[in-house]
Order: structure tokens, then sequence, then C-alpha cells
């Protein structure tokens, strides 16, 4: 993050507003941050959760002095947003952190930084689990699980100070405060749009009630997964992804032809694949399809169509070229002298018509890794993302030591969608444990 005013800005506005501030940190938003500003709201929040079960229940009082400790060190999450001319900007926030409150709403809720000490993240604790809801201009679900593990690390030293014989009482060797925007270090100059734009089958029917959020995790043995994908000789993402389109496929469409397709998005971590260890957003959309145009697929069909469609887009060339197409627009240099009101309003129509070219959004946050001296005293992570528009349901993916989760977050009171995904599963002989927060039952 910078400490003083740079040379180059493209915000005038920034520019004045460092000069005042003397030594105020302050930073850009990265190229994918831009957009949830502009589109955020109660019914799109563009908040994601993330959580972590402990052994005990946790102590609220060590939880707040634990945040306090570990805010002031993680530059990432120590922002308030500000509107400039042109664009959004960061600022460092330098007030108290928020209050850690006991959870008493439903999650994914929109954050109204004016309540919340203008901090862009919030934690809630809820008998034995922690909760961390990140506004997603901050950073992803890697730059999310980092703060949230070094929250964790910090509480159960002061909870077991014992702890700290063996770790030590800072921050954990390899946790990154890297800042760099990797979209723009990594950007070549490209002309084509990656996006499918073609309107996707949607998912719909009678809502929740007002304000209601419905989660459902589905506890899977990692172990038990990895041999039937070694037998259809898939990854487990491709799997994942395939028993969704089939439920939606033989749930919703009956198995009956459709004259849009069932697609769905899949972010990918581009940190693997361009080395980068960046703390703010760096991910891309690829997409997974399947058009319908005959009667009676079978799973298998279905399976190598997602897995040759995803496949044929995880090449390093492929993903630059789809990043590097959204830079090439905040580069533009009449774009970037439109003032952030009319800009705003050409991103959420671009928005409006790639969410409603998607069926649903099912993201892979990857293996949760926890440092030997904390791992009795922590059960499970869980991972999940708000609904947006079109996409009344979405999945979410995380792994901590042999189990893995898939959770599904939605706002519709027919759950046939996710009974028909674990039925696939079940189906192929795993053994599937289903919890949920019993919304569609209130």
């Amino acid at each position: 993050m910078r400490t003083n005013t740079p040379p180059q800005v493209a915000d005038e506005d920034i520019a004045r507003k460092s000069r005042r501030s003397g030594d105020i940190r302050w930073d850009k938003l990265d190229n994918t941050a831009h957009l949830f500003p502009v589109i955020a709201g109660e019914r799109t929040t563009n908040v994601y959760r993330i959580s972590v079960t402990l052994n005990e229940p946790v102590v609220p009082e060590l939880l707040q002095e634990a945040l306090d400790i570990i805010l002031p060190k993680y530059d990432a999450f120590n922002l308030r947003m500000r509107n400039g001319v042109f664009w959004h900007y960061f600022e460092e926030n330098g007030k108290p952190a928020p209050k850690v409150r006991e959870e008493q709403n439903f999650p994914c809720r929109f954050i109204h930084a004016n309540r919340n000490n203008n901090y862009l993240f919030t934690v809630s604790y809820y008998k034995r689990r922690i909760n961390l809801e990140v506004f997603h201009v901050l950073t992803d679900g890697m730059g999310g699980f980092s703060f949230l593990r070094e929250l964790t690390y910090q509480y159960l030293r002061l909870l077991h100070p014992e702890i700290i014989k063996v770790t030590g009482d800072s921050l954990t060797t390899g946790t990154t405060m890297n800042r760099e925007d990797s979209f723009l270090k990594n950007y070549k100059k490209t002309s084509k749009n990656k996006y499918k734009s073609k309107k996707a089958y949607l998912i719909k029917g009678e809502k929740l009630r007002s304000g209601e959020f419905g989660v459902m995790h589905g506890y899977i043995n990692i172990p038990q997964l990895k041999e039937v994908c070694k037998g259809y000789g898939v990854s487990i993402n491709e799997y994942l992804v395939a028993a969704f389109i089939w439920s939606v496929y033989t749930e919703c469409l009956h198995g009956m032809p459709s004259e849009k397709p069932i697609r769905v998005a899949v972010p990918v971590n581009l940190r693997p694949y361009f080395n980068s260890i960046t703390t703010k957003n760096f991910f891309v959309m690829i997409s997974a399809e399947f058009d319908p145009v005959e009667d009676n697929y079978a799973f298998d069909q279905i399976l190598r169509i997602v897995q040759e469609s995803l496949r044929s887009q995880l090449n390093s060339e492929h993903l630059e070229n789809i990043f590097s197409y959204n830079v090439s627009n905040q580069k533009n240099k009449f774009l970037r002298l439109i003032p952030l009101p009319l800009k705003s309003f050409g991103m959420r129509y671009v928005y409006t018509r790639s969410a409603l070219a998607n069926t649903t959004t099912i993201t892979n946050v990857g293996k949760i890794d926890i440092a030997d001296a904390y791992k009795p005293y922590i059960e499970m992570f869980h991972a999940f993302i708000a609904i947006s528009k079109g996409q009344n349901i979405r999945g979410t993916v995380c792994s901590y030591n042999d189990t893995l989760v898939f959770t599904f977050s939605y706002d519709l009171m027919d759950t046939s969608v996710q009974r028909g995904f674990f039925r696939r599963l079940a189906a192929d002989g795993l053994n599937v444990e289903i919890e949920s927060n019993g919304v569609n039952y209130g």
C-alpha cells in the first residue's frame, strides 16, 4: 500500500485528498473491485461469509481483543472506501475495529459502512463459530481466509496462552501483506471479449420471505470423493459442477430440451497461474455450459461436456485474455475521464447482461491449511456467497482435513435442486451428511 502521493494518478480527486491527508495511506481498487460498489445493495450485497467452528464456545471479549490486535497489522482490511471524481478508492481507516456481535440476523447482509466504523467487513459469533463477512471490494476468498486464520490464531493465543510457547505471538510466517494489482501487472493488450452474453436458463420459483437467506451444507469424505472422481476420470471440481447441472436438468427441465443453456460460472484463482501473492482480488470467471438440445442425457454425457468445457479454458493464455479485456476498459483514456456516476450506470448495465448469462456460480476456495499448534482447537470451516441478480441459488466449496463442504446459498422456497444434487452424489455411493439453517421449515 502506498504511503505518499504518487506522481501519476488518474483520479485528480484522489491526489488532492491524499495530499491533504498527509501520511494517511491510500490505495486504488483492483480491476475487479471497481464493479462491486456500483452494483451492491440490499438485494445484491456482494458479501461472502467464511467461518471457523471451534471445539469450545467463543468468548466474545477475547474475540474483540483479538480483532483489535490483528486489524492494525492487516492493511488489506484496515480500510474505508471513498468516492473519487472518476473512481472509488481506498483510504486507511484508523478508527477502532468494528464491534464483534453475536449473530442475530441472516448471513451475507449488505454491510452499511457508516454503521460499522466505515469498515467493509464484520465479525460475529454464534456458540462455537466465528463468522467473518467481507464486502468483495476488499479481497476475494483467499484474502478473506488469510485474515480469518490470523484472527482465529490470535484469539486462540489469548484463550490458551500456552500456545505462544510454540508459535510466538505475531502473524504467521508466510502471511502476505502484498497489495499489488496483479490484474494490471499481468495485463496484455487484447480486443477480444471473452464473456458469454447469451441468456442462460435461470432457476425461478417462490421466494423466501423478505430478508431470509437459506444455507445448506453437505459434508463429504474427501478420500471417498476422490475414488468416485477417479472412476469417472474427472477432477473434484468438474464432478461437482456436473452434478449441479445434472440436478437442474432433471429437477427443473425434467430431462427435456431447453432453448437456453444451463451455464455455471466458475471463479478461477489466478495466483498460481501468474505467480502472485496479492491480497487484492485476483480471479476471473470461466463457465461450464450444457446446452440440452435433446431428451434424456445421461450423467456421464453431461460430465464429459463439463469436463471439456472447463479444461479448454484452464490455461494461462485464455485466463490472461479474460482479465486483459477487463483491464483494457479500465485503461481506456476516454472511459477513464467519464465521471463516476455515469461510469457506474454503464457498469451496472454490463453487469446485468453478464449476470443473466449464468444459471449459477460455483466457487471452490480450496483446502484450508492450519498450523499444527492450532488444530486441536478447530473443528471445521465453512464458506458461502450471497445470491445475486438472476442467480437465486449458488454453491461454494471448501475443504478441511478429510472433509469437503459443499454449501448452497439460496432465497427460494423450493429446495429440489439441492436435493437432486445430493441424490446424484448418493447415487455414486457417496455418504453425504446434510445440515441447513432450517429457513425452509420455519
